[in-house]
């Protein structure tokens, strides 16, 4: 547990905080390689940190320093909870200090698990944006999520573990993971072999997030007794999808009527998530995307959640979402 010690500043004055931590074995995975951690802190939020044995001196303006402390106590319970630090938490910790509302995953007594988080086999996810939180309830109560967003946000890979969550908890009977096969400026034709050997590249994400979430015997077995079912768009016509977790990825790029036969294949006890970027459209006619479509029909109807993702909520390399940015500028 770390212990905190900091003189009275009003929010506009400089302070100097001072954080203890109990374990001092496991500094060397806060401060990261070659104290990356601790400058990446200091950059993103204007502080000085000074770490003399197990204490760690943090100075700058009041409400910088006080936010500063909040994110090495929380990484600090993250990593006595056995999860990764890694740039993109670091990184999503910083971004969530700064919300008033989220003390409970920030700075949550390390007694009590996070009250939001998603088990798999592999790891325990936790949120890392304002977005997720929202986005990770509404995958535990809602029937049909619509998650809209630039890349990087989380969209799909915590969808796939939600959905993996569910399997290995038995609530679910099998996992169906979907694309739609359009070519992003490519063609599709011209890539060798079969009609597997051509789809499987634009389904890959799915199968990263899979393995990232399951050991990989398991994936493959659950994939060979049908458990796990990964397949393009085309191949869910004429189905009915009872007690399973069913994911479209990349649903900006389905036709209306693909996206109405999809919806339409929703069957007792299943749960349905569509993942998408509406900016991301690779439709020969942009305008006739089906999940722009669906999202205005379907909106505040009951039992169907709408989560939209914004640049804010990139948690893959902060680089990402400067390059979202500058792609979604007032010139795009």
């Amino acid at each position: 547990m770390a212990k905190k010690h900091h003189a009275r500043a009003e929010p506009g004055e400089r302070a100097r905080l001072e954080v203890v931590f109990e374990r001092s074995d496991l500094l060397g995975t806060l401060f990261g390689q070659f104290d990356q951690n601790l400058v990446a802190i200091e950059n993103r939020l204007g502080v000085y940190i000074a770490a003399r044995g197990n204490r760690l001196q943090i100075e700058g303006m009041a409400e910088a320093a006080a936010r500063a402390r909040d994110v090495l106590t929380g990484l600090y319970n993250r990593i006595i909870e056995g999860q990764a630090i890694d740039t993109g938490a670091v990184e999503a910790v910083i971004a969530m200090s700064a919300e008033p509302t989220l003390d409970g995953i920030i700075r949550h007594d390390v007694a009590e698990p996070p009250k939001v988080m998603i088990r798999t086999r592999k790891k325990t996810i936790v949120p890392r944006s304002p977005t997720q939180i929202t986005y990770m309830e509404a995958l535990s109560r809602h029937d049909v999520i619509f998650a809209l967003g630039p890349a990087g946000t989380g969209k799909t890979y915590l969808a796939v573990a939600q959905a993996v969550s569910q399997l290995i908890s038995g609530s679910v009977d099998r996992l169906i993971l979907s694309r739609p096969a359009v070519e992003a400026g490519e063609r599709l034709g011209f890539l060798p072999g079969d009609m597997k050997d051509k789809v499987d590249p634009y389904l890959r994400p799915l199968y990263d997030a899979l393995y990232d979430t399951l050991p990989a015997e398991q994936v493959e077995r659950r994939i060979a007794s049908g458990e796990i079912e990964i397949a393009p768009l085309a191949f869910m016509r004429g189905r009915t999808l009872a007690n399973a977790f069913i994911i479209l990825d990349e649903a900006q790029n389905t036709t209306i009527a693909q996206m109405k036969m999809f919806l339409t294949r929703f069957g007792e006890n299943s749960r349905m998530v569509i993942c998408g970027d509406p900016k991301q459209v690779d439709l020969p006619q942009p305008g006739a995307s089906g999940l722009a479509d669906a999202v205005a029909r379907l909106e505040g109807v009951e039992g169907i959640a709408v989560v939209p993702f914004g640049i804010s909520d990139v948690v893959r390399h902060p680089v990402v979402g400067r390059i979202v940015q500058a792609y979604e500028g007032p010139d795009a």
